[in-house]
């Protein structure tokens, strides 16, 4: 094959690829007419060249072929590169005139012919390397587009100068918030511009019904953050940078009568070091992390955010009492030093006044709120495109998951915030609501449902609790039901899935390399009890002797050795059933990469 060192030019990404996978390498043929030139990646070392021709086909060699439309990046180790490729999308609507993907299908190709496994050690970690990789081929709510970037808000794209516009996409978009930045590295080394597509986790959904007379738009949003990305048990608080635990930015887009106006909040774990490590218990207590380090991180946090966002408004939906009440206390220490103008900081038991079916009384915390979110506006342009209306702050709110209660809350500050973004633009009289076009209300209710959903399915497995309300304004029966089988769903998620899943999500972020080599050992688990702990088995033991001591049972009042045998039974799935939750945390899944912080 004819080689050539040169990209090309052209910064169009490729929107349709031809994969051919050959025995040595696998080659990439543009079929959208952008490019002449073939990418080719060596199956056994994985190093990419860009071909003029496709290798020689033998007549008898059948090839697999298939059309995939993007390469989301390349994962290298030492075990050998994976690259990873979407195989299926869906567009699910436009962002300022450019279609949105969400990806439906990845593939992960190994390039690691080159290596041999031979010993046991080896084989142990090609198996745990191979569930990995399966779990990263499922990874949910992965959106993109070719042509615009999908990282930056409506503000912050519109403030972007020309100069900044004509960069690459990849170069364009927020660091945080683009999920395949430590993927697209080998490919920027390459220097592999048509390539380089950005990715972000999250959501993307749209609605489009009338308001009286006029069509409204509305686009919601959701971008995840990479920093500490992970799972509902393993990711908690805040680390030692101030990046919080599933910290998404939702932002809500309106498009009526020739005007764009958007709202940016934000959700986020409370920012200081803090963990719930799973133990099979329903409920697993909170432990605070060196407590002194509280004001630093979370001033760190705050200032980040002011930086990006301006004046930050803090909501805490958290307990008043109990474990909740502990962090609480710790949240509200903490944040008192750094209070000023720019950072009000407001708690309120969503628990305590709303209960579980009183969400109405979201408005208390409203009329607390209400001159904070006026004061700091929204962005609004007309339709020359000339800004009218700026956003200056921001909505942070928090529970203890971010998920449930948050959706709840944040759902109706997008409602009021709308609100007064149609009244501006006519579209709405004054004192009007969303509420009395019951079209657009139902939609905009299942809008921030499913936004809630996506979000919550992301980070505990599961869709939100309380979504009825959100989906419905109202709390159902069949919601409730949901609920309960949502909650056993995440207790499973949690205690048996989880672990997994968090190593996939580090070994995507780069966060954890020089734990991973096809050399190292088999990290040797603490003890004999480690190593054989396995809740499948003590259930089957604990079922098993169940099992005898109902046999033995039925043939007591015939032989009284049957009734000591039915007591030996007894005492035996009393036994295991103790040993198991006084070692709960050894029973659970656990992610090998993961270290507690104390």
């Amino acid at each position: 094959m004819a080689e050539t060192n040169d990209a090309s030019p052209s910064s169009k990404l490729h929107t349709r690829l031809r994969l051919w996978e050959f025995p040595d390498c696998y080659v990439f043929e543009p079929i959208d007419g952008l490019a002449d030139l073939y990418l080719s990646v060596s199956r056994t070392s994985g190093t990419m060249n860009l071909v003029q021709d496709l290798p020689s086909r033998g007549s008898t060699t059948k090839h697999k072929v298939q059309t995939v439309y993007g390469v989301i990046g390349v994962l290298k180790l030492a075990v050998g590169s994976y690259f990873v490729v979407i195989t299926d999308r869906d567009c699910v609507g436009s962002y300022f005139g450019h279609a949105i993907f969400k990806v439906t299908g990845l593939k992960i190709l190994p390039c690691n012919n080159a290596h041999n496994t031979t010993s046991t050690d080896q084989k142990k970690m090609e198996t745990k390397f191979s569930e990995l990789l399966d779990s990263a081929e499922r990874t949910i709510g992965l959106h993109f587009s070719y042509d615009i970037n999908l990282t930056l808000s409506a503000q912050r794209l519109h403030d972007l100068g020309d100069e900044y516009r004509a960069l690459p996409l990849w170069r364009q978009a927020e660091p945080r918030f683009l999920w395949n930045g430590y993927l697209l590295e080998p490919l920027i080394e390459n220097k592999l511009n048509q390539y380089l597509l950005p990715v972000i986790q999250g959501s993307f959904q749209n609605i489009q019904a009338e308001v009286g007379s006029e069509m409204v738009n509305v686009t919601l949003i959701a971008r995840r953050c990479t920093r500490r990305i992970g799972t509902r048990m393993w990711r908690r608080g805040a680390d030692a940078e101030g990046y919080a635990a599933n910290f998404v930015e939702s932002e809500q887009i309106m498009q009526s009568k020739g005007f764009t106006a958007s709202y940016v909040q934000v959700r986020g774990s409370m920012p200081f070091l803090w963990e719930q490590i799973v133990d099979l218990t329903y409920k697993p207590s909170f432990d605070i992390v060196r407590q002194e380090e509280a004001p630093r991180v979370l001033e760190r946090h705050f200032h980040d955010l002011q930086k990006k966002y301006g004046a930050v408004l803090a909501v805490d939906l958290v307990n008043t009492g109990g474990g909740e009440g502990r962090l609480r206390e710790r949240y509200a220490k903490s944040i008192e030093p750094i209070l000023s103008e720019d950072l009000r900081y407001v708690h309120f038991d969503f628990h305590r006044i709303c209960g579980h079916i009183h969400f109405e009384r979201l408005s208390q915390l409203y009329d607390q709120i209400k001159d904070y979110l006026q004061k700091h506006k929204y962005f609004l342009i007309n339709d020359k495109g000339e800004k009218i209306e700026e956003q200056t702050g921001t909505t942070r709110t928090n529970c203890i998951d971010c998920l449930d209660r948050t959706n709840v809350t944040q759902s109706m500050i997008g409602r009021k915030i709308l609100e007064s973004q149609l009244q501006r633009i006519g579209v709405l009289g004054a004192g009007d609501t969303i509420s009395k076009h019951p079209t657009f209300d139902t939609n905009y209710k299942i809008l921030w449902a499913n936004h809630g959903d996506a979000i919550s399915i992301q980070y505990s497995g599961t869709p939100a609790l309380k979504g009825d309300f959100v989906r419905y304004g109202k709390r159902t029966t069949q919601g409730i039901l949901n609920d309960l089988r949502n909650a056993l769903g995440r207790y499973y998620l949690n205690n048996f899935v989880d672990g997994t899943k968090q190593d996939a999500m580090d070994l995507l972020q780069g966060h954890y390399m020089t734990s991973v080599s096809r050399d190292m050992a088999v990290p040797s688990k603490a003890g004999l009890l480690q190593s054989y702990a396995s809740f499948r088995l003590a259930f089957a033991l604990v079922m098993g002797a169940l099992m005898f001591m109902l046999m033995s049972l039925r043939q007591a009042r015939n032989d009284v050795r049957h009734l000591l045998l039915s007591l030996m039974w007894a005492g035996l799935c009393i036994g295991i059933t103790h040993f198991v939750r006084a070692n709960g945390r050894t029973f659970t899944n656990q992610p090998r990469f993961h270290k507690s912080r104390h």
